[in-house]
């Protein structure tokens, strides 16, 4: 095999910032003026082929990260493809098991994102070299090498091995017409935040929400958490738009900025809108909190979903085992990366919760097209949901595309989200043309002096 001769031989990292702190795209109660930015890493080796990987955050401190990336991605170099993906479960043990770099981050913080962009190309490296898109890699995977790249280390308690292959061969019937609707488009619906930032005005909400609906879209959400009155005022607009109907989906988010009672007496004040459900109400790392809340807004029939600030498999067994959560919200890099995302989605077809990945940040979209698309195919079978925002996707060779609602399934091979080198050229901070302009300067001052 072609891979057989890839060997890394070192790697570009690159402090991408993009200013959407200019228009309030991402604004929420918690995080009201940040630049969608990216950690962005491309793993060079002795051949063509390179891989290209990324984590988000929004803005300040992407700096950290892009150090941090430095350090994890310097265990790779040397090494030949195919050593590293023959026992794709060893790798990430190994990039994970470094004494002293866990010693500031065990499998959580700033390397664990820094592990998400490295792990993640790596797989688009294989990808490359294989020539197909990663949810291909693993439709095409056995039962049996889905489950050897993962780590099982901590959450044996909860699934094991030999459970996992079970749960696997259980998703097999059916395969083949899921893979037809991979192929025909209709294999991950779209829901849309385009609409819901805090910063954005009524008339931009109101035409965001004509717009997508026209689109095809069924689900949107609205960020919440400014006050009652306002969110209230906000999402009555929503439904004057919407509709009532069960045809027309409606979900808030929070974004961690309540405390449990205060989560609780909120949203018992916004059930009249017929929420789906809130998703980060409280505290991210809160699991009985998150319980608390689930069971108090049940009457309202008012679900519970988080998972973008959940930082590792273990939190998810436990967010799973106590039943604190009704969805299951994967992010793709804050995880450490394709291995410990395949983990989750096992862990939640095991307790039947339904996943539905974060994708609010630049490259999220891009990533979790894939992932989503495995879970339907491979582990749960079922069709469920991805968040699309419509920003940024012209910075990527391959951008994410929906078509009547649907994601459209990403074919060329890779993890899509090469960046265009004209983003860097622009948008790499400090030195990149736009941050050098007088337009940066005040947010410049503001973000980063």
């Amino acid at each position: 095999m072609v891979s057989q001769t890839v060997t890394i031989t070192g790697f570009d990292v690159k402090d991408v910032r993009f200013p959407t702190s200019l228009d309030k795209t991402g604004s929420d109660a918690m995080n009201d003026n940040g630049d969608y930015s990216s950690a962005y890493v491309i793993l060079n080796t002795n051949t063509d082929f390179c891989g290209h990987g990324m984590t988000f955050t929004i803005g300040r401190g992407n700096d950290i990260v892009c150090l941090a990336v430095k350090n994890v991605a310097n265990r790779l170099v040397g090494k030949s493809l195919d050593e590293l993906t023959s026992d794709m479960g060893k790798t990430w043990r190994y990039l994970v098991g470094d004494s002293q770099l866990r010693w500031i981050g065990p499998e959580k913080g700033v390397i664990h994102l820094a592990l998400g962009s490295v792990v993640n190309a790596l797989w688009d490296l294989w990808a490359r070299v294989l020539d197909k898109p990663v949810w291909k890699i693993v439709a095409d995977f056995t039962p049996e090498e889905y489950v050897r790249c993962i780590d099982f280390r901590y959450i044996t308690d909860a699934l094991t091995p030999e459970q996992a292959i079970k749960l696997l061969k259980e998703s097999l019937p059916g395969k083949e017409e899921r893979l037809k609707d991979a192929f025909n488009d209709q294999a991950v619906q779209a829901y849309t935040t385009s609409a819901g930032w805090l910063g954005y005005g009524d008339e931009k909400m109101k035409a965001l929400l004509n717009e997508t609906k026209k689109e095809g879209y069924k689900h949107f959400k609205l960020k919440v958490g400014g006050s009652v009155a306002e969110d209230s005022r906000r999402l009555r607009i929503a439904r004057e738009v919407l509709g009532y109907d069960e045809g027309n989906v409606l979900m808030v988010d929070a974004n961690q900025v309540w405390s449990v009672p205060e989560a609780i007496d909120y949203m018992k004040q916004l059930a009249e809108y017929k929420p789906w459900f809130i998703e980060e109400p409280t505290s991210p790392d809160d699991i009985v909190g998150h319980r608390t809340i689930k069971e108090a807004l049940k009457p309202y029939g008012i679900k519970v979903a988080t998972g973008e600030m959940c930082h590792n498999r273990v939190m998810f067994k436990q967010f799973l085992q106590l039943g604190a959560i009704d969805i299951c919200q994967i992010d793709s890099c804050r995880l450490g990366g394709v291995n410990e995302v395949l983990a989750v989605l096992l862990l939640a077809k095991k307790f039947d919760v339904p996943v539905v990945p974060h994708s609010g940040g630049v490259g999220l979209p891009e990533y979790t097209q894939h992932l989503s698309t495995i879970d339907y195919v491979v582990v749960s079978g079922k069709k469920s949901l991805l968040e699309y925002i419509d920003t940024l996707h012209d910075q990527f060779f391959t951008p994410t595309k929906v078509k009547n609602g649907f994601f459209v399934t990403p074919e060329k091979a890779g993890y899509s989200v090469e960046m265009k080198p004209s983003a860097w050229d622009t948008y790499e901070y400090p030195n990149g043309s736009f941050w050098k302009s007088a337009e940066a300067a005040d947010i410049v001052k503001m973000n980063y002096k």
